[in-house]
């Protein structure tokens, strides 16, 4: 298993420092996503293929890795947060989420006829929180390395839009700055976007959607839970349907809510919370650069251009639809 590992260290090591060059951490630009591109790079060279016994590395750094971060990512949350804004803001990201999921998906199959792999896991990070959704959708439906790739780019190529285009639109819209973080936190992809995006707005901005946005990251938990039962009921359940598994239960994704109700009733030491945050992070920077490494640039070609447009087209309707809905519910 070492070679693998070994890979997925050094890419994260590369993504982590290049990471916090000016260019990069002014754009908000992730780790994550640095891994993923440098695994990319470097999975298509011939030092790849050189390499010849990294794939138990590589699943493990896929599988287990992957699941762990996610578990993790639970201490950056807590319930308290959730309730701060009151149920309103609750119904307000299920109504998005919902809509988002499924006229991305019907966008994606039936109008551009893309697979549904592809088509599920870019409708998840558009509408949830980015490129972690993608990841802990990936984990659940086993998907492809290519179609989890493709997802990745195109719900950060328009968050990265995003962080532009609302700091923009704030003085045309008409919005407090207090509503405006509402909305912000309901429609941006990333953590991070969104902490870019609303602390170029104003304070009030920034509480609301860093609030709003958590709440997002919560409603992951369900989400995987329905999509795993309706990915098994549609005969492509993977390794669990051919392991004679009649249920497809995402169990790390109670790991991540048990983190958050810790998070929410014990105060760790600091120390302590603040390195356990950061095995998380290097997990899941771990599990994208092993995700990367095993992307060849030719699957990714043969899927054109149809999943950037079904990106754009949710964006769009995120821009639009979650203005006006956060003006019904929220205003």
């Amino acid at each position: 298993m070492w070679q693998g590992l070994v890979v997925c260290i050094t890419l994260t090591a590369a993504g982590f420092g290049l990471a916090q060059l000016p260019p990069l951490a002014n754009a908000g630009i992730s780790p994550l996503v640095v891994a993923l591109l440098l695994g990319i790079a470097v999975g298509n060279t011939r030092l790849a293929g050189r390499l010849r016994h990294t794939a138990p590395g590589l699943k493990f750094a896929t599988r287990w890795l992957l699941r762990s971060g996610i578990v993790l990512f639970g201490l950056s949350l807590t319930l308290q947060q959730v309730a701060a804004l009151g149920p309103r803001v609750l119904l307000l990201d299920v109504l998005i989420i919902a809509s988002v999921l499924i006229a991305g998906y019907f966008i994606g199959t039936r109008v551009l006829g893309m697979d549904r792999e592809t088509t599920l896991l870019t409708s998840a990070g558009s509408a949830i929180c980015g490129a972690a959704a993608v990841l802990a959708t990936e984990s659940t439906i086993r998907s492809r390395p290519a179609a989890t790739s493709m997802a990745v780019a195109t719900v950060v190529l328009f968050g990265s839009l995003a962080m532009l285009v609302y700091p923009l639109l704030y003085p045309l819209l008409g919005m407090d700055e207090g509503l405006y973080g509402i909305y912000i936190g309901a429609t941006v992809h990333e953590v991070a976007q969104v902490v870019a995006a609303g602390e170029a707005v104003g304070p009030d901005a920034l509480a609301n959607a860093v609030i709003v946005k958590l709440v997002r990251v919560m409603l992951l938990v369900p989400f995987l839970l329905i999509v795993g039962q309706w990915w098994m009921r549609r005969g492509e359940g993977g390794e669990a349907q051919a392991a004679g598994g009649g249920l497809v239960i995402p169990w790390f994704a109670f790991g991540f809510m048990a983190m958050v109700v810790v998070n929410s009733l014990v105060s760790l030491p600091a120390p302590l919370h603040d390195g356990l945050v950061l095995v998380g992070q290097l997990a899941l920077t771990m599990a994208m650069a092993a995700l990367g490494y095993e992307t060849r640039l030719e699957k990714l070609k043969s899927l054109g251009l149809r999943p950037f447009i079904l990106a754009l087209t949710l964006f769009v309707m995120l821009l639009t639809g979650g203005f006006l809905a956060s003006r019904l519910l929220m205003g």
